[in-house]
């Protein structure tokens, strides 16, 4: 078996690039060992997918090499992508500013990708199995399941290592590391926290419980929904922030953002001092929170037998909140690898390998990791179209 191109795995990613290339005139083959294709498509967004941020930038990934993302991002925008899927009457809802989610179901996204490959003639393997990537040549040689394939370039475009049950795997790491390349650090990111003793039973009390909160962590902040677990934190903020958090680091989390809580209290104390300080705080978080937050720090009273060091106290805990979370849930829920192919030795504009142009590597296998909301997939569709056009 002979092809221009053998992508490695059926995801966002590679069947973007597939498409792409079999419209460019390639003949192309996309394998992958899963039995259906795109099953992070299916199951992320709650099932209706994510599938784009519209305000995409640099600036929202993660990397060693920050300008990599840069060229592909540019070429290949948000907008042309909606205009894929409004081609094909999928409807979209923006459920947060600049975040397009399926109106109906995911599926019709991966449709639209699996029937634009079928148009340019892309073959589609799935539990097809890789054990070999060698160079031969000027091309590729693949030992497979299916046999010995010829190829003149290969695109590994495997994902990174969340959710192993959908089939995640190091695959691509291993293939880059043959072939000389670094492989950064990689660890679980968009994750939720684990806590231990008191503060996970705390945790499980008020589990279901979502809140907005400002979060903080060595230099990242974020503004989002906090959400209690029965094994910890969760929420878009915690995901957000766990792309900064290392092992043993503390959790900054402001439970009013809009508020100085001492310089409110003091007001209220002035203005309304027979006011519990309870009342003061079911007026201000959800109510389970609330009480809460009496028990664990105790001190209910009326506002007008509560001190300065009383209210420093309690500003403490509302505005300046420090949690050191046990770890993260990992792999299993991760919806992201931070880290990944070191991107120094690709061309950001073909994602070629440095001096061996017939491999190439695209999405999540890469040092290029986004934040929450739409940004992954955004890169998935770019570093796709990118490497497609080129191979």
């Amino acid at each position: 078996m002979t092809y221009d191109v053998v992508v490695i795995g059926a995801g966002a990613a590679g069947l973007m690039c597939a498409l792409t290339a079999g419209y460019a005139g390639r003949r192309v083959l996309v394998v992958d060992h899963a039995n259906k294709a795109g099953k992070k498509i299916l199951m992320s967004g709650g099932g209706r997918c994510n599938f784009t941020n519209m305000a995409t930038t640099p600036a929202n990934f993660f990397s060693r090499n920050p300008h990599f993302c840069i060229s592909a991002l540019k070429r290949y925008r948000p907008e042309h992508f909606v205009e894929l899927v409004e081609r094909h009457g999928v409807e979209h809802v923006e459920k947060a500013p600049g975040q397009l989610f399926c109106a109906g179901s995911a599926k019709e996204l991966l449709d639209v990708l699996l029937t634009e490959c079928e148009w340019a003639g892309v073959e589609l393997r799935l539990k097809t199995s890789v054990s070999a990537v060698e160079r031969q040549g000027e091309g590729m040689r693949l030992s497979t399941s299916l046999g010995r394939i010829e190829a003149g370039a290969v695109v590994v475009a495997t994902g990174g290592l969340s959710i192993p049950t959908m089939g995640a795997t190091g695959f691509g790491y291993d293939i880059a590391r043959q072939f000389g390349l670094e492989v950064t650090e990689t660890r679980a990111a968009l994750v939720p926290f684990t806590l231990t003793s008191h503060w996970k039973a705390r945790a499980a009390s008020l589990a279901g419980l979502s809140h907005e909160v400002v979060v903080r962590c060595n230099g990242g902040e974020y503004r989002e929904p906090m959400l209690f677990t029965h094994r910890g934190l969760s929420g878009p903020a915690m995901l957000q922030i766990s792309s900064y958090w290392q092992a043993g680091d503390a959790l900054t989390i402001d439970l009013l953002p809009d508020i100085d809580t001492f310089d409110a209290l003091a007001a209220a104390r002035r203005e309304t001092p027979k006011r519990r300080l309870s009342t003061w705080l079911a007026e201000r978080l959800p109510r389970r929170l609330a009480q809460a937050m009496v028990e664990w720090h105790g001190g209910d009273a009326p506002l007008a037998e509560c001190s300065n060091a009383t209210l420093t106290a309690w500003a403490g805990h509302l505005n300046d909140w420090h949690l050191k979370p046990a770890g993260t849930e990992g792999w299993r829920t991760a919806e992201v690898t931070l880290g990944g192919i070191d991107t120094r030795d690709l061309s950001s504009k073909t994602f070629e390998v440095q001096g061996l142009p017939q491999l190439r590597f695209i999405g999540e296998v890469l040092d290029v990791t986004g934040e929450l909301g739409g940004y992954n997939f955004q890169w998935a569709w770019a570093s796709g179209v990118a490497c497609g056009q080129a191979v």
